[in-house]
């Protein structure tokens, strides 16, 4: 959005806030009806004009950037022609098959290259003869004179149409007497050049009106020539509104849609409506962009319209895209038309480029002593940033000494919380096993005391046998032992409650750890629960634990080598449970 329109919406947004927010606030005084009246002739008169200055501005960057892709749609288009032409190559064809496929290469190239257009037509002219099919040759004659019109021959294209015979198309089909009337209306309507009062614009007329009688009402057209004799008669609303109608009606951007959008824009023309008749034409020549039509209307109109409002560039663009398809099209009277005209752009666009080398010449050489200004404060600049760098160097070197600092602090403060952590653990450690010893020790002496008060019992009634089997009994040791491995399971996995699974995790499947049931710890988990809590004595563990030192040497040596940590084993375990630091 340009600036302009950019002040006008806002404008138009403040007006309307500020009426609604004073009839909110106060009766309609002599200001907020004078503020009304302002709203309402931005609301009548400026805000059409802004949406369509915006659309128009979209479609343009439409149109240029389909004039930027135009290679690739001409390759497109040439891709498929060249797949038409394999099927010439396609052994033992018929003269019926050739001339089919010749009919679709004349089509295509009709409004692409007129030249190869006029030559598949006269081949198909010649297969038409020899077949002797009337429908053939007219058909032929049709297409061929169409193409003799493109490129302008226009003599050539009217003995075409004058060599046929009238009666005979109604024995044909209607729709080549539908083509008849045409290229006659076409011819005729060139001949007279938009002029009303030419006695070649009156045969075009009979010949539009003949065809209204002959092609079906529902058809776009039936809807052409309707808004053309609406156009004639000067009903530019009612021919707009048809040609509107056959757009909505379109379902591709084809070339059909072109012609509509070229017919539109001329209507618009005629009732001097300049903004909608510009944005017709270049939806126009957009769609034959697309299309790659290379003998198009709408794009030297578009230049033209371009060219009296003044914006030579554009309209340099549009006239010289128009010159180049032209000439690549090789539609004669196309580029006679604009050989007029495209000289005149020509000539203005090169004034203009002219007057532009002239200023930029100035703004060089005022640029030029600004580059002068430029060196020396660039040399000021340069003094200042050596001595800067000095500076900086020498913050460098502080700040470098400084890091070493913070590092060596950092370094000390880990260690110091290694320390704190270790002794967190160990307090955690003691604590629960503090608590559980004071229980298991005043457990034991009154186990013992209660042991003591039996055996006396039992020495005291004279049961010497009874006596003498209970004390060479182990029953009440390894009850007793079997409680305080309970006790040590349980008080321990209080403490490492995910022991189990973790020291599995530094076994490979199939070396775990499974636990029977009715069991908290085994006897490897327990060897490596008092690993954990520091004991890492085999004599002491072997004690602990009711082994021999050798069986402990055994089962230590047998875990490490099926683990996933045969070198560490024991370190590994020592983090489990472990703070994070």
């Amino acid at each position: 959005m340009t600036p302009v329109l950019y002040y006008f919406t806002g404008k138009l947004m403040y007006e309307i806030y500020f009426v609604f927010l004073f009839l909110e606030n106060h009766p309609l005084t002599f200001y907020a009806m004078k503020r009304l009246f302002s709203l309402i002739i931005l609301l009548v008169f400026v805000a059409p004009s802004l949406w369509s200055r915006t659309e128009t501005d979209s479609i343009f960057q439409a149109l240029s950037q389909a004039m930027r892709d135009k290679k690739m749609y001409m390759s497109k288009r040439e891709q498929h022609i060249k797949d038409i032409k394999q099927l010439l190559k396609t052994p033992d064809l018929s003269d019926y098959q050739i001339y089919s496929i010749q009919d679709q290469l004349q089509g295509e190239y009709n409004s692409y290259k007129i030249d190869s257009a006029v030559y598949y037509g006269e081949q198909n002219l010649k297969i038409a003869e020899k077949l002797n099919n009337l429908e053939y040759i007219y058909d032929t004659k049709l297409n061929l004179s169409f193409s003799y019109w493109l490129e302008g021959r226009f003599i050539e294209a009217l003995n075409l149409l004058d060599n046929l015979d009238r009666k005979s198309f109604d024995i044909l089909p209607e729709r080549l007497l539908i083509s008849y009337y045409e290229s006659y209306k076409r011819l005729f309507r060139y001949y007279a050049s938009d002029d009303k009062n030419s006695p070649y614009y009156a045969i075009g007329i009979l010949y539009r009106d003949s065809l209204l009688n002959i092609v079906p009402e529902n058809s776009q057209s039936y809807r052409i020539l309707s808004a053309e004799k609406l156009s004639d008669e000067n009903d530019t609303q009612g021919a707009a509104q048809l040609l509107l109608e056959a757009i909505q009606l379109s379902t591709s951007e084809d070339h059909e849609r072109a012609i509509f959008y070229n017919l539109l824009a001329t209507v618009y023309k005629q009732a001097g409506d300049w903004e909608p008749e510009k944005k017709y034409y270049a939806l126009s020549a957009i769609c034959d962009l697309k299309n790659a039509i290379m003998e198009n209307a709408s794009m030297m109109a578009l230049a033209m319209l371009l060219y009296e409002e003044g914006d030579i560039d554009n309209a340099y663009k549009c006239m010289k895209s128009s010159f180049e398809d032209a000439v690549f099209c090789n539609a004669r009277f196309r580029t006679f038309e604009i050989s007029k005209i495209f000289p005149i752009i020509d000539s203005d666009y090169q004034e203009k480029t002219a007057r532009q080398k002239s200023e930029l010449q100035k703004y060089l050489v005022a640029v030029s002593f600004l580059s002068l200004f430029l060196i020396a404060a660039v040399i000021y600049v340069y003094l200042q940033m050596k001595r800067i760098a000095r500076i900086r160097k020498e913050l460098y070197r502080t700040n470098v000494k400084l890091n070493q600092l913070n590092h060596d602090l950092q370094e000390s403060n880990n260690r110091l919380l290694e320390v704190n952590h270790k002794l967190a653990e160990t307090n955690r450690v003691k604590e629960a096993y503090l608590g559980k010893f004071i229980d298991l020790c005043s457990s034991y002496i009154e186990k013992l005391d209660n042991y003591r008060r039996n055996l006396n019992k039992i020495a005291n009634s004279g049961k010497t046998e009874e006596l003498l089997k209970l004390l060479k009994s182990s029953r009440f040791i390894d009850e007793e032992l079997n409680w305080f491995y309970t006790n040590f399971d349980e008080t321990f996995l209080r403490i490492y409650p995910t022991f189990i699974s973790d020291f599995n995790a530094l076994f490979p499947e199939g070396e775990k750890q499974a636990v029977k049931p009715g069991e908290l710890l085994n006897t490897e988990l327990r060897l490596y629960a008092l690993i954990r809590l520091g004991i890492n004595d085999s004599a002491k563990i072997a004690v602990f634990l009711r082994y021999s030192i050798t069986t402990v040497y055994t089962y230590r040596s047998k875990l490490k080598n099926k683990s996933l940590f045969p070198e560490n084993l024991e370190e590994q375990v020592m983090k489990i449970g472990s703070f994070a630091l």
